[in-house]
């Protein structure tokens, strides 16, 4: 399936501000990292070569391509160079790779809560901050998503519910992320698609939740399992 939203981490997708409510970047990603990270901390080592949503990517590399946005954004947010020219093997790195993921996700929401992480440019293209710090919430969002299709564990609800692990933090509920997550991904959709990042949008039920209308902008069947 062409619906990976892998290198939107090689900064190359136009597009503009990332939340519509006001609410502060990083407090958008201390959400989507409190519903990641127990994700990363449930996957066991025998679902590691397992097929995910993302055609190219088993469940580790998927891990690894996750967890090299979680490190290399971070440098971004503070108007330093990234480098998406390889992709580290962290899991490979010892067993404690999922704690060591949390902790890098809490580096990351540190640094685009930084003040003036969000404004002006960064990245090699000198992108608009707010629009690199959207990639990394629309990553950290829907591979999230496709490592727990991945690996049979359920997710989603805090998005559609407004609760769970980190509601509450300056206004960040799950509909309002997943409100700025479609801002953005509109913005970005043309860009991304004719450079194959995003698949072709995937028609969805009547009836259907904002997180899958989001999944299918970016080429996923909602109701697609490993």
């Amino acid at each position: 399936m062409n619906g990976e939203t892998s290198e939107l981490s090689t900064p190359a997708a136009a597009g503009g501000t990332v939340d519509p409510t006001g609410v502060p970047l990083g407090a958008l990603l201390a959400f989507a990292a409190a519903q990641a990270v127990p994700v990363v901390r449930a996957i066991r080592d025998e679902q590691l070569g397992a097929p995910t949503p993302c055609a190219e990517y088993d469940v580790k590399d998927l891990v690894n391509h996750l967890f090299h946005v979680v490190v290399e954004f971070q440098a971004l947010a503070a108007k330093e160079s990234a480098d998406f020219s390889a992709t580290p093997d962290y899991v490979a790195r010892g067993d404690g790779w999922r704690e060591r993921f949390a902790e890098e996700a809490d580096g990351l929401v540190a640094a685009w809560s930084a003040p003036g992480a969000d404004e002006g440019t960064t990245g090699a293209l000198d992108l608009p901050a707010a629009t690199v710090g959207a990639m990394a919430l629309l990553d950290l969002t829907v591979h999230a998503w496709d490592l727990a299709r991945a690996t049979g564990q359920e997710f989603g609800a805090a998005y559609e519910q407004g609760s769970g692990p980190g509601d509450g933090a300056a206004g960040a509920d799950g509909p309002r992320v997943l409100e700025a997550l479609h801002v953005a991904v509109a913005e970005m959709a043309p860009t991304a698609r004719s450079l194959g990042m995003f698949g072709d949008p995937v028609p969805v039920r009547d009836g259907a939740s904002a997180l899958e209308r989001l999944l299918a902008a970016t080429g996923r069947d909602p109701g697609a399992r490993g």
